[in-house]
């Protein structure tokens, strides 16, 4: 399993960002996806997660109605779109991918493979 981000970035708050998460070595249309990021000091929190068929989403209160998450099983791809950033939205941001054993949820620990992480800094 392999799971790779893209590069993320410094933008300036209330910017936009997308970052994408190529994946391979399993069947990524079988399986949920999630966005955790990381800040300093902080625990990992999840962001955003996407059932196997792109239906259904959910989010961490604080960033629903700016991010969005998305799918193209086509590509083994997915997406986090990122709209007026926030300095608080300030760190490593992982893709993994869920444990189809578990409903869809924003826990780490119902997650089995994780990528390496991109760095994503907003400015104030």
């Amino acid at each position: 399993v392999q799971l790779v981000e893209s590069e993320g970035g410094l933008v300036q708050t209330g910017g936009s960002l997308r970052l994408s998460c190529a994946a391979s070595g399993f069947a990524f249309a079988s399986h949920a996806i999630g966005w955790f990021r990381q800040a300093p000091g902080k625990e990992r929190e999840g962001v955003a997660v996407i059932s196997s068929s792109g239906e259904k989403a959910y989010y961490l209160d604080y960033v629903r109605g700016r991010f969005t998450i998305s799918r193209d099983n086509a590509k083994n791809t997915a997406y986090l779109q990122m709209f007026s950033l926030k300095p608080e939205d300030t760190g490593v941001y992982f893709c993994a991918v869920m444990d189809p054993l578990w409903p869809l949820n924003l826990n780490p620990g119902a997650y089995d493979h994780w990528g390496q992480g991109t760095q994503v800094t907003v400015s104030s």
